[in-house]
């Protein structure tokens, strides 16, 4: 006979029912208003406010590493055939990004050294345009401080995704075009369709864990669904109600970052990540106006391919808008492998008086009020 849950798993899963349950009402409220992205920024939203409250949310990142496998199977269903005739199109592109890369992470490092006063290591890891959940790792273990390395992404992500889509549509005058099918209702998808795309993403995610590729949860099952539906054996996409639950396990793991963390702390770095946002999008419009005539690529398409914000969150984002989503997500895969891979590389060939190389345990743990 099984044993009976214990107190601590009771409120742990009351935490984790309680996150989802304002999750999906946000998200619910900002499909109503045909906000765009609303699955994914009214979760965000409103598990933010939630968290800053003080309610007790919480959602493992299993859970978004599950749900973020089904967006990685959905990005993979648009590359049709077509596509392949199209990747030499990309080279000068790429090689914009990657200048893009290190130039804005430069700036960004002196901008949170010298205008936020973060420590030198802290500074470094936090300014990266991509690789939270290694950044933070990485960052951490060569004596940065983990909340402020944490928060600075998470909230930079949280501003990307929320600004993105109303800058594109209200500043520069981007009016979406018809939005591309998103797959059908789940009681009209076929079993073999699903058995297809379910074992895309179990064996793509599971491959790229043991290959030990960065982003493995959305990079796998992404490349995996790609495969099949460039071959031609599958032309199925996920269906809309797993793309919305998606949604909102993205949203709220988002949100349920800010839970415990103190309002002088949170505010301290807000403003501080809000400056760095604003450099990165700023240098990001910039490379994108430079290389439109260059490559020949949509200036919207290369703005959100370089876009600052997370894998899973800008492919959203373009599949809401109806741009160009294999090209974004293709950069923002590109760009992860490229800060993953040489972000810690470059740290080891920084003089120690520049990055200020010390022990965590050195500095002043950061305010919790």
């Amino acid at each position: 006979m099984p044993a009976a849950p214990t107190q601590s798993q009771v409120k742990s899963w009351q935490k984790i029912l309680l996150a989802l349950a304002i999750g999906t009402a946000g998200g619910w409220l900002a499909n109503s208003l045909q906000i765009p992205l609303a699955w994914m920024i009214g979760a965000m939203l409103a598990t933010t406010v939630a968290a800053m409250a003080g309610l007790p949310i919480a959602l493992p990142m299993v859970y978004r590493t599950a749900m973020v496998a089904v967006l990685g199977v959905m990005l993979g269903s648009g590359f049709a055939p077509e596509i392949l005739d199209r990747v030499g199109d990309w080279g000068l592109s790429l090689l914009g990004l990657i200048a893009y890369t290190i130039v804005s992470a430069a700036v960004v490092t002196v901008f949170l050294r010298k205008v936020a006063g973060y420590d030198p290591v802290t500074a470094y890891f936090s300014a990266s345009p991509g690789g939270l959940s290694e950044m933070v790792i990485i960052g951490t273990a060569k004596g940065g401080d983990e909340r402020i390395i944490s928060l600075t992404h998470t909230s930079r992500i949280l501003l990307v995704v929320l600004a993105l889509p109303f800058v594109m549509q209200w500043v520069f005058g981007f009016s979406p075009g018809p939005r591309p099918a998103g797959g059908i209702p789940l009681a009209q998808a076929l079993p073999f369709d699903m058995a297809v795309l379910t074992l895309c993403g179990l064996v793509g995610f599971f491959a790229a864990k043991l290959a030990r590729l960065p982003a493995a949860a959305i990079l796998g099952p992404m490349v995996a669904s790609a495969a099949v539906h460039l071959a031609g054996w599958s032309d199925a996409k996920p269906p809309t109600e797993l793309v919305a639950a998606a949604q909102v396990v993205v949203g709220t793991a988002i949100g349920c970052r800010f839970a415990g963390v103190g309002l002088r702390f949170v505010g301290r770095t807000l403003l501080a990540s809000l400056g760095s946002t604003i450099i990165l999008v700023a240098g990001c419009l910039l490379f994108a106006l430079m290389l439109h005539p260059l490559t020949g690529l949509p200036t919207i398409a290369l703005f959100l391919a370089y876009a600052p914000g997370g894998v899973a969150e800008m492919s959203l984002i373009a599949l809401a808008l109806s741009v160009d989503a294999a090209l974004v997500a293709s950069h923002h895969i590109v760009r992860i492998f490229f800060i993953v891979v040489c972000t810690p590389m470059l740290f080891q060939f920084l003089p120690a008086a520049v990055v200020g190389r010390k022990p965590a345990a050195a500095r002043k743990p950061p305010d919790k009020d």
